[in-house]
């Protein structure tokens, strides 16, 4: 197996290679002005570890995967073309009005409670560029008002000559008839050809978001035709540069659904947030091949924080109506909690409380964080690192980026030192404790609402900063044992290359598996069927325009239900494809039954308040040959620790006193070395931080466990 993945993030440019039985990783700063001179700087990295030249590898390696920020950017920067919508006639506040949703989507918990003070986000759409056309369908998907063909062409013309770029067409109903949508793209074909210079793209609403409620299908689709243009143009750039240097097969892209498909196949709603998913499917893997059971995700990179939960049953957390920047939207995205406390996350002082407050603001890759000397002037997270001693100035990042502590030292002390009346290195101290925290909250926030104990799951800490804010983290979290992945450094780019490609129908539901009125269990089994075909058809035609074999292809259904009205839903991934019998119903709501009495407690469950379906979701998928991981044990055996390269003084959460402190290189990474803490392990792509009294493990492929020392 040859493979090159690739994971564009914020502040650096992952790549991870796969060449025959070497595994390499690549590290470069990102260049949001041209992406492309990031992903050969980093490939570069690589190339030269393999000794190989870029060309030559392009040239065999079996597939390139990119997971890639472009769309995230494009919408804080509000890069994109002008979008005009065709709505229902009577509908046409239905954007603006925004469910009376639009001041609080997107906010921080903390923004959201001073409602009064927050402000609406800027519209992508203005009200002006929305159009009314007269037509209606019913809910059953009966026409209760014809299309008005004429009415069509007005309205059509009327959005073109206001200058719109992109066209949404967002039909009430349409979900479950879209006849008069897919006749407006032929009036508008047949009035502006595709061939005619500067041809206009136009999203059918239908097809974008399959699921009811316009509200969410329109800003879904809103965004995905706001989008279009910059992924395009952006990731056509890639694959230009790909071709440039000899690689002729398509390439692949990462979805936020778990999965991946060529560039052909791929919506741009599907790429936000890309880059986390993937290291949240080589998450899964690991769980799966290390028997790790329960997993909770955390990747600490230079811009943010991720969190993600891994179930060892299999089923993966979405969000149905996940919200991208301020907008909802109805798009199945892997559910992802993002908190801005990464490398490069800019602490200020908080005047209410009068500490430190991290993020969300990052300083990014350029101008980065002040100890960088590229002209960043606030303080971060990663200036606290460095003068607090656990960072090498010389060896960061492999020796590619010099830090300056002068510089560190200076953002701290004229943005900080005088509100909080501390020594620099005290509110270093501060800011290491607090993101620490803050991300310890995040972590039990979310284990707790979705049912779980962070005792009951493993933590898996990687990307850049992982494994050195992994101790503190579990410190502040009450955790034990905390697991920093193999390649750690660039284990969200391994992930890209280790899914498959996949693609996700679903369709909205009601069926009702027992009614409690009627005392009655469902038996429509050919309607049920009949939806599932329909759903596995849809993704077998995505995966047959790529060119995969229809035997490889595999299918797996999931079911989101709840008891009564619960607004409380739980993802079951049934083994059963279709409904032949009253003895395949109750299975699933057996098993329904399970997942939820182990999400929430046994005696939970109440299905005398009635089952139901309220989503049924296919995922249709080709298995691709995956990086092979291996069992992660603690060695009966250790080895003694290698010789130190050198002592540093070292500053810790919790010690009024610097540490002397050794620090070690890539041999402590050789599988069964201990070594106890205060300690720092330095290698090319990331540091360990032992912080007093835990224990550093190596153990197969890289990986590291930190054990707290028992009292």
């Amino acid at each position: 197996m040859k493979r090159v993945s690739v994971d564009i993030g914020g502040t650096f440019t992952d790549t991870f290679v796969v060449w025959d039985n070497q595994y390499v990783e690549g590290k470069a700063l990102t260049t949001h002005h041209n992406l492309a001179q990031g992903f050969n700087d980093s490939l570069t990295d690589a190339c030269r570890q393999l000794g190989v030249e870029p060309g030559v590898l392009l040239k065999d390696v079996d597939s390139v995967r990119y997971s890639t920020t472009l769309a995230t950017n494009a919408l804080i920067e509000r890069k994109g073309p002008r979008v005009g919508v065709l709505v229902t006639s009577g509908f046409k506040s239905t954007i603006p009005l925004s469910r009376a949703r639009g001041y609080g989507e997107g906010l921080s918990a903390a923004e959201q409670m001073d409602i009064p003070n927050a402000r609406r986000p800027e519209p992508i759409v203005s009200i002006p560029m929305i159009r009314e056309v007269r037509e209606r369908v019913d809910y059953l998907g009966q026409v209760f008002w014809q299309l008005d063909e004429d009415d069509v062409r007005l309205r059509i013309r009327e959005l073109v000559d206001a200058g719109a770029e992109a066209l949404v067409v967002l039909f009430t109903n349409s979900v479950v008839n879209p006849a008069h949508e897919l006749r407006v793209r032929e009036i508008f074909l047949e009035e502006y050809p595709a061939h005619l210079l500067g041809a206009i793209p136009m999203l059918l609403s239908h097809q974008v978001a399959g699921r009811r409620g316009e509200y969410a299908r329109g800003t879904a689709s809103i965004m995905d035709a706001f989008l279009h243009q910059t992924m395009y143009h952006g990731l056509g750039t890639l694959e230009l540069n790909l071709r440039a240097q000899g690689y002729a097969k398509p390439m692949l892209v990462s979805h936020n659904s778990g999965g991946m498909a060529q560039l052909n196949s791929t919506d741009a709603l599907q790429t936000v947030n890309s880059g986390p998913v993937s290291g949240l499917a080589a998450s899964e893997h690991l769980a799966q091949a290390a028997g790790l059971g329960n997993v909770i995700a955390t990747d600490m990179g230079g811009t943010s924080f991720d969190i993600g939960i891994v179930d060892q049953g299999g089923v993966k957390h979405y969000d149905f109506n996940p919200v991208i920047g301020r907008w909802l939207v109805a798009v199945p995205m892997v559910h992802m909690i993002t908190l801005g406390s990464g490398g490069g996350s800019i602490a200020r002082y908080d005047r209410v409380f009068r500490s430190v407050e991290l993020g969300p603001q990052s300083a990014g890759s350029d101008p980065g964080p002040a100890c960088y000397d590229r002209g960043g002037l606030q303080p971060t997270v990663t200036d606290a690192d460095l003068l607090l001693g656990y960072l090498d100035p010389d060896n960061y990042a492999n020796g590619r980026i010099p830090l300056n502590p002068r510089r560190a030292r200076q953002a701290i002390e004229n943005n900080l030192c005088d509100e909080l009346d501390m020594a620099v290195l005290d509110v270093a101290k501060l800011i290491k404790r607090n993101v620490d925290a803050n991300m310890a909250n995040g972590i039990a926030t979310e284990l707790r609402t979705r049912g779980y104990e962070p005792g009951e799951c493993t933590i898996l800490a990687y990307g850049g900063n992982g494994p050195l804010h992994a101790c503190g983290i579990a410190n502040a979290l009450g955790v034990k044992r905390i697991l920093a992945p193999p390649f750690s450094s660039t284990f969200s780019a391994c992930g890209a290359g280790n899914v498959s490609q996949m693609h996700i129908h679903e369709m909205s539901t009601w069926t009702v598996l027992f009614n409690p009125a009627t005392r009655r269990f469902f038996n429509d089994y050919e309607r049920f069927n009949r939806s599932v075909e329909v759903l596995e058809q849809r993704g077998r035609e995505d995966l047959l325009r790529q060119g995969m074999d229809e035997q490889a292809i595999q299918y797996r259904l999931e079911l989101d239900m709840r008891y009564g009205n619960q607004r409380v839903q739980t993802a079951v991934a049934t083994t059963l494809n279709r409904l032949q019998s009253q003895k395949d119903v109750l299975a699933i709501m057996d098993q329904f039954h399970e997942s939820y009495g182990a999400r929430f407690g046994k005696g939970s469950q109440s299905p005398e308040t009635g089952v139901r379906i309220n989503t049924i979701r296919v995922r249709a998928f080709v298995d691709q040959p995956k990086v092979m991981f291996v069992p992660l044990h603690v060695s009966d055996a250790p080895l003694p620790p290698p010789a130190p390269v050198a002592q540093r003084a070292c500053h810790f959460v919790g010690h009024d006193q610097p540490v002397q402190t050794p620090i070690y290189n890539d041999a402590a990474l050789a599988q069964g070395t201990q070594i106890e803490g205060p300690a720092v392990v330095t290698t090319r792509a990331t540091t360990y931080l032992i912080e007093p009294g835990w224990t550093f493990h190596a153990a197969a492929q890289g990986a590291v466990w930190f054990i707290k020392a028992s009292r």
